[in-house]
């Protein structure tokens, strides 16, 4: 099949990540897949235009709202992956919802990351009830070999023997919703007592008025660098060198008292180099459990023959 693949591609994001690996999987079963901006495109009779230009029989959409509004009423079969501001934000604004409902009417299937997504989706939209299903995102690294630890750090302006090093990594869009300022203060009181600890923050600046805010406040915290976004294969790289990675999002129900043990239990993680290694291997474990590249790739080639024929079928 040819098919408009809908996405919000703001380069060395999750959404643009997830949806390059998604066009791989469906063309690897030998479908054509044009992927497309959902951002380039304000109004369906747009999207009408582009189907009949490319000749697309079917589509998909990655965000509900952002990509799945779009694809109403164009008379060809579609289906969609929940983003997570889908059912975080934007099923909380009553206008969004009524449309997010009426996509999922329209849709053949639909694709949650998580079991507690599906549950809210369904919550949200109970109509919708036999065509959600579950697909954790598949994961496959390509760290650069070639990537120079040392030139990275000095270019982040950390002057610390590697060797002693203890580099905490948020991987996030500078967005308020990810919220990259929560462990900042945190970081520099502890970075003023062990200076071998650094959090470094990196992503693309997509918010540029809350950029601004963050550069300022780095500029300011002790131990606390932030650079700019990278390509995958690099920023696979930094992951592989650093000592933990973290994460921060107000969607995901991040709390004070997570902020008030997290100190503790890092440096419990720096004084017990068996905690680590039992954590390394676990989530080497998980990952090779519940996020199968293979997986995923088997689910989205079966899930996209329901776009197969007419809808009377």
């Amino acid at each position: 099949m040819r098919l408009l693949f809908l996405a919000v591609l703001r380069p060395h994001t999750g959404n643009a990540v997830t949806a390059q690996r998604v066009r791989a999987h469906l063309e690897a079963a030998g479908h054509v897949c044009v992927l497309k901006d959902a951002f380039d495109f304000e109004s369906p009779s747009e999207i009408a235009n582009l189907i009949l230009a490319e000749n697309c029989e079917a589509a998909l959409a990655l965000h509900l709202y952002r990509g799945g509004r779009l694809l109403q009423g164009h008379q060809i079969p579609f289906g969609i992956i929940f983003g997570g501001t889908d059912v975080n934000e934007d099923a909380n604004q009553e206008e969004k919802n009524t449309v997010m409902g009426r996509v999922l009417e329209e849709a053949r299937f639909a694709v949650a990351f998580t079991e507690s997504m599906k549950e809210m989706a369904q919550a949200q939209w109970p109509h919708a009830k036999g065509k959600i299903y579950v697909q954790s995102q598949g994961i496959a690294t390509t760290p650069n070999a070639a990537f120079n630890w040392n030139t990275f750090l000095q270019r982040s302006e950390i002057n610390h023997s590697a060797d002693n090093l203890h580099i905490f990594l948020l991987i996030c869009g500078l967005r308020q919703v990810k919220d990259p300022l929560y462990l900042v203060d945190a970081f520099s009181e502890w970075h003023q007592e062990e200076p071998s600890v650094y959090l470094v923050i990196a992503g693309p600046e997509v918010d540029p008025v809350f950029t601004r805010e963050v550069k300022a406040k780095v500029r300011r915290a002790a131990g606390v660098r932030l650079i700019g976004e990278m390509p995958q294969e690099d920023l696979h790289a930094v992951v592989k060198n650093c000592f933990a990675v973290v994460n921060s999002s107000v969607s995901e129900g991040m709390s004070a008292a997570i902020l008030e043990e997290f100190v503790h239990l890092a440096k419990r993680l720096l004084s017990e180099p068996a905690l680590e290694k039992e954590i390394v291997v676990n989530g080497r474990e998980y990952v090779r459990t519940y996020h199968s590249w293979q997986v995923e790739r088997d689910t989205y080639q079966q899930l996209i023959r329901k776009l197969e024929g007419s809808t009377e079928d």
